[in-house]
């Protein structure tokens, strides 16, 4: 126990977590953009000095979970722990070494006690833009999906890289947001940093001491409720539309006494267009589903993924090969959890739930309107998938927790006006209890001229499953002025122009009664 009872390992515990919680409130705060602000496409994490993670924001996306960490392992190759000092910032969205595709901007400050360092806060943001085509799931390899940003250092030692900051500007949509939340997620690492100095202070604690035994506390839950599943095999398949032939997930799930490991052989293999997973976001959605289901009230840390490990064939879509398209990798990465509950639903029935019906949709709007350049992103979110112990939610991100875009806000951004928001009513799976329903929601563009539109969307020809007899969840529509449209493409949309979007309903659970 290093000395350190129950009763403070929980007070610090808890002070920890809320010190991130304190930094991301900066973060959403201080933003330019919606993304962040109004959709949680963020997180906010606090690593020791061996970068493994301690805390996490409350709000973080699942995606999320486990990336950061690997992140600034990644930048530790390029600059050594040695070389590293106070004032200093690193910054990288490459998709191998960060959250999976070039939105996401990951920073890390070192954190200094006087000359030692004792940690790490680290920030990723998804940004209002990254140039390049704009996000859509037909771009065929990395290089057209915008800037890439090797692991490199945004201020050094207190001096900004203004070089840097003109290269990201001159290639970005909208450089003063790009640049407004790169600057808010500076702020809270740095936010954090000083909480952390300031409760190390107060306490008289070492952090990796207290860390350790955090780890150990989440390790050992996570262990304690593996034991309590039965050993043996379990598989599961799940699939969506795709493109030409759907897109299936296969796993087999190999539970031992104190470890998990799932394998993801005999799913698709990697595709020319965006929706290709690499392998740091098949395991952060791999642990988010474990965790879910078998320690969920137990805060994230590096101990809670330690008796997990997830594999796929190199050249699947859950671990392609360099340059592959990845841009709207959450296509594919969103169907891991119901394809790992799914395997498990036989032996842990009550803890599971069915398929949702939006494995994230999306839209995306770029062009001019009175002379000025804007760029808006929104989200939709399909019906939750029913569980054991109540029916599926409405209009609810899963396994994200991405929210709606409210609608003052997209009208606020984009030369749009939205005509109509509301449930699509008995769109839910049937079943014991019913899936969520999906929502339609329907936009006029007001733009002077020619607006390029974008989508991610699933689930149009493919329902979302119920589980234990429940029923498919409804699937959806993305229609132009009434007539269906692929929205795997990009769009030139004219002025005066009607969108509708009709996203799926969620899987129900349990055969529904006679």
């Amino acid at each position: 126990m290093n000395g350190i009872d129950p009763i403070s390992l929980e007070i610090l515990w808890t002070r920890l977590v809320s010190l991130v919680d304190e930094a991301a409130a900066t973060l959403v705060r201080t933003s330019f953009s919606t993304i962040v602000r109004e959709s949680n496409d963020y997180a906010v994490v606090l690593l020791d000095r061996d970068c493994q993670l301690l805390a996490q924001s409350s709000q973080s996306i699942p995606s999320f979970i486990c990336t950061l960490p690997a992140t600034v392992r990644h930048f530790l190759k390029v600059f050594p722990r040695e070389k590293l000092r106070p004032g200093d910032v690193m910054i990288t969205n490459d998709p191998w070494l960060g959250t999976g595709h070039l939105p996401d901007i990951n920073v890390a400050v070192p954190i200094f006690r006087g000359e030692e360092l004792v940690g790490f806060s680290g920030t990723a943001a998804h940004a209002p833009d990254i140039g390049g085509r704009l996000r859509s799931p037909s771009t065929a390899e990395l290089f057209e999906e915008g800037l890439r940003i090797p692991p490199t250092k945004l201020v050094d030692g207190g001096v900004t890289n203004e070089t840097l900051i003109e290269i990201i500007r001159n290639n970005v949509r909208v450089p003063d947001q790009v640049m407004g939340d790169l600057w808010a997620q500076v702020a809270a690492n740095k936010m954090l940093a000083r909480r952390l100095l300031d409760t190390l202070e107060d306490t008289g604690c070492e952090l990796t001491s207290v860390g350790n035994e955090m780890q150990l506390r989440a390790e050992g839950a996570m262990r304690d409720a593996i034991r309590a599943l039965p050993n043996g095999t379990y598989e599961n398949e799940i699939s969506v539309d795709g493109f030409v032939e759907p897109v299936v997930i296969r796993c087999r799930i190999d539970v031992g006494d104190e470890a998990v490991s799932v394998d993801y052989a005999g799913s698709s293999l990697q595709l020319p267009k965006a929706i290709n997973v690499v392998p740091i976001y098949t395991f952060a959605y791999t642990a988010y589903s474990l965790k879910c289901v078998l320690a969920p009230n137990v805060p994230n840390n590096d101990g809670s993924f330690r008796p997990i490990a997830a594999t796929a064939p190199l050249g699947s879509i859950l671990n392609p090969r360099f340059p592959a398209a990845v841009s709207a990798r959450a296509m594919t990465g969103h169907l891991i959890p119901p394809a790992v509950m799914g395997a498990l639903a036989p032996v842990i029935p009550n803890k599971v739930r069915a398929a949702s019906g939006s494995p994230l949709w999306c839209v995306h709007l770029s062009g001019q309107h009175q002379g000025q350049r804007f760029t808006s992103t929104f989200f939709l979110n399909g019906g939750q998938g029913a569980g054991a112990n109540g029916a599926g939610l409405p209009t609810l991100s899963f396994p994200s927790n991405l929210s709606n875009t409210p609608i003052e806000v997209i009208e606020s951004q984009a030369p749009v006006r939205i005509q109509r928001r509301a449930l699509r009513r008995g769109t839910g799976g049937r079943g014991l209890h019913c899936g969520g329903d999906g929502q339609v929601f329907e936009l006029l563009l007001l733009a002077d001229s020619p607006v390029t539109v974008s989508f991610m969307a699933d689930r149009l020809r493919t329902p979302a499953p119920g589980l234990q007899g429940g029923g498919p969840g409804a699937t959806g529509r993305v229609l132009l002025d009434g007539a269906p449209v692929d929205p795997r493409e990009i769009l030139i949309v004219q002025p005066g122009a009607r969108l509708t979007l009709e996203t799926p309903g969620g899987g129900g659970f349990g055969a529904a009664p006679i």
